[in-house]
């Protein structure tokens, strides 16, 4: 079992060694329902495409969050917080009669599943309420500290999501122990399923068998061990070797997003509060986690037969003890204990390994959290170990000894960042208690000083853009390559800011730099002969619209006229706004729409097309229909002709659909390419086409074959261009918010 009311150590404080008891048996069910991918696991799963849609949401289509946000009497919930923290329960009593610590534990471990690799994870949609995360060894009696809350949530509802509640409760928590928390901003909307996503590659709790040769961890993964919020506090594979623990706090931090700064902070203003709990042997005294109990339990696991269950026999993490004796306060003693004292390995009562000061004078330095007759030695893991030997991080412990109130204002800044930064930009922020201050870590953007063009305006422009020699392939790419940089996981990317003509997005081999620069020259003097009439445009809008200037003529091609809408409004951002190391982890290692794929994907180029289909928020329609439209128009990067199964690629027509499902056809693995494949013509043996295995999912995959097929009839040529606009619209507005 995790600590109950433990620091946000919750960082570090992984499970360590915690087989479950057996339990009572289930009553039998009927089996699950048999599902393709038993029987066949290569076929593509589409599911990610299909989750949190709209059907699941009880409060129906037209709630809307920010509205019922806007109602809430923020400093009565935080006086409901407040109460909670020291009206100790007796079915889980507080230690140091606090919950404070377990808050903020809550709250990290909601927060700390974020990874910038893929935006994944994070606090947005209260994740931590569904399996897995609700059953994770790092999350144990997590399941207590919601109910603890839960009368909070039930009393304000729809006007209070479970995310923004646990980040909420978490800075309560911190402001009530004396710590100044940077501020607060609302806007989690609560998810109604948990998240599709990968989680690792083990296959039972606590492995690690996550990393790639090079040491770097797969598909954008952060933690180091499977059911962990960051790394084993014992150390890599429970180890105790420090030097190893501090790589990969480096590792893991560094995949949330955090540099050495943050990441010491984090762990020294965590480790500043709370507990970590090992008691009990877990062998002996833990049951299950929630996920595997029957129902009687009612979503509530771990139980621990051993004396009182909880209080001074609380199992959780199998390590034992507090980091300072003050634990329900903020201090410095963290730091200045684990520089100042010598420490040696000893064990917890669980068997953990964990260390104690060499210094016999420090044996009763730290009260009991339950028994007031009872002291104890400070404790440290392998982890906090780390941060003393490893001397870059010693730099830093030394400096904010020296003075504390750069640590404390490093932790503020910290905290503020992991528990926000999945919530994309300022503009989403809702709430009286938003810092004023603006963070490079937010991607901000410059203020409009520019009135957004109208309807005469954008027609100007469509037409100038046309007559500039730039090609419809080459506008559509632009255009695409710009707004399909967001990932609705983290709200980040898009084409607000034009950072695409910026490092490092510019120079990203999906981009073809060299012909990016030649549109964004071209672009970038149309720009200026429209500012001679008085008016002018951003190139974020002037993108975007270019491409739908494209759309538009490719359309007519075909003979639909349709008008491509367009919102304006956006900015540009400078090179001074843009975090090149940031935004380096929103190059795109595949892009099916482009078709463009690199080994970097680690998955199929088939499966890279449903990730970054997800990431863009689209639905399995949304993303079929894209990918046929972008052949078509012959957008694929680097102009390859794979996939571009028409004789009129820039037309905008159903020919990808028509001739993939086209009987006259037969494919067959290219000699030549073995990432290809070769259409040839089933009479005559003639070559015909060239494909991906992109392309040719739409065929073989049967939910997909099902889509294309509306798309290749022949009443389907409107619906077509009509599906694919709205599609496209969706895509280039994605970051308007």
């Amino acid at each position: 079992m995790r600590r109950t009311s433990t620091s946000i150590l919750a960082l570090l404080c992984a499970a360590t060694l915690t087989p479950a008891l057996a339990q009572e048996p289930a009553l039998p069910t009927e089996p699950a329902a048999t599902t393709s991918p038993r029987w066949w696991p290569n076929v593509l799963d589409l599911t990610a495409l299909r989750q949190h849609e709209a059907q699941s949401n009880p409060y129906g289509a037209d709630y809307d969050y920010a509205k019922e946000f806007a109602s809430l009497d923020l400093d009565a919930v935080k006086a409901d917080i407040r109460r909670v923290l020291t009206t100790s329960q007796p079915w889980w009593p507080a230690d140091y009669g606090h919950y404070g610590p377990f808050f903020i534990r809550m709250a990290w471990h909601s927060a700390g599943t974020y990874r910038v690799g893929d935006g994944r994870g994070g606090s947005d949609g209260g994740e931590q309420r569904f399996e897995p995360l609700n059953s994770w060894p790092d999350n144990v009696s997590l399941d207590k500290a919601r109910r603890l809350v839960w009368p909070i949530k039930q009393k304000y509802g729809r006007k209070l999501s479970w995310g923004d509640l646990m980040v909420l409760s978490g800075n309560v928590a911190l402001e009530d122990m004396g710590f100044k928390t940077v501020g607060f901003a609302g806007g989690r909307v609560d998810a109604w399923q948990p998240d599709v996503m990968f989680w690792g590659p083990e296959k039972k709790m606590m492995g690690t068998d996550r990393s790639n040769p090079d040491g770097s961890l797969k598909r954008s993964l952060a933690a180091t061990t499977m059911g962990l919020i960051y790394v084993n506090p014992e150390g890599p594979g429970g180890n105790h070797d420090p030097i190893g623990a501090a790589a990969d706090i480096r590792r893991a931090f560094g995949q949330m997003a955090m540099d050495d700064e943050e990441t010491l902070a984090l762990i020294a203003g965590g480790h500043t509060f709370g507990k970590a709990h090992g008691a009990r042997k877990p062998e002996d005294c833990l049951g299950k986690e929630p996920a595997a109990l029957g129902v009687e339990n009612q979503g509530l696991g771990w139980h621990n037969k051993c004396g009182k269950g909880h209080a001074e026999d609380t199992l959780t993490s199998g390590l034992e003890g507090a980091w300072s004796a003050t634990p329900t306060l903020f201090t410095t003693q963290y730091i200045d204990n684990l520089l100042n004292f010598d420490w040696v390995k000893t064990k917890s009562p669980a068997g953990a390994t964990q260390w104690i000061p060499t210094d016999p004078n420090a044996a009763a330095l730290v009260p009991d959290a339950h028994l007031k007759d009872k002291r104890h030695a400070p404790i440290m893991f392998t982890t906090d170990i780390a941060l003393k030997e490893d001397p870059g991080f010693r730099k830093v412990l030394e400096s904010w000894q020296k003075n504390p109130d750069l640590f404390g204002k490093a932790f503020a800044r910290a905290w503020f960042k992991l528990t926000h930064r999945d919530l994309g930009p300022q503009a989403r922020y809702l709430g009286k208690d938003v810092p004023t201050e603006t963070y490079s870590w937010q991607d901000p953007l410059p203020k409009s000083t520019i009135a957004p063009i109208g309807d005469a305006d954008q027609a100007k422009l469509k037409a100038m853009v046309l007559a500039s020699g730039l090609t419809t392939p080459e506008l559509v790419r632009t255009a695409w390559a710009s707004a399909a940089t967001f990932r609705s996981t983290d709200m980040r990317g898009g084409a607000n800011g034009a950072r695409l003509r910026l490092d490092p997005q510019r120079n990203w081999a999906v981009n073809n730099p060299a012909e990016l620069a030649k549109v964004l020259t071209k672009l970038t003097a149309v720009q200026k002969d429209f500012a001679k009439s008085g008016r002018q445009v951003s190139m974020a809008d002037l993108i975007i619209l270019s491409g739908n200037a494209a759309i538009e003529q490719a359309a007519a091609r075909a003979g639909h006229q349709v008008r491509v809408p367009f919102t304006p409004g956006r900015v540009d951002a400078a090179q001074a706004q843009t975090d090149v190391a940031s935004f380096a982890y929103l190059e795109p290692k595949a892009d099916g729409f482009r078709n463009f794929y690199t080994p970097k994907a680690e998955v199929g180029p088939a499966e890279a097309l449903v990730d970054k289909a997800d990431a863009l928020n689209l639905t399995v329609p949304e993303m079929t229909v894209l990918v046929g439209g972008m052949r078509a128009l012959g957008a694929n990067a680097g102009a390859s002709n794979a996939g571009i199964f028409t004789s009129r690629p820039g037309t905008l027509s159903n020919d990808f659909f028509v001739n993939l499902l086209s009987m006259d056809t037969v494919w067959e693995k290219s000699a030549a390419n073995l990432a290809l494949y070769e259409g040839k013509d089933r009479a005559t043996g003639a070559a015909r086409w060239t494909a991906t295995p992109v392309d040719l999912v739409f065929g073989s995959n049967s939910e997909l074959r099902a889509v294309a097929e509306v798309y290749a009839s022949s009443d389907a040529q409107q619906k077509f261009v009509d599906d694919f606009v709205a599609a496209w619209v969706k895509v280039m507005n994605a970051d308007h918010f």
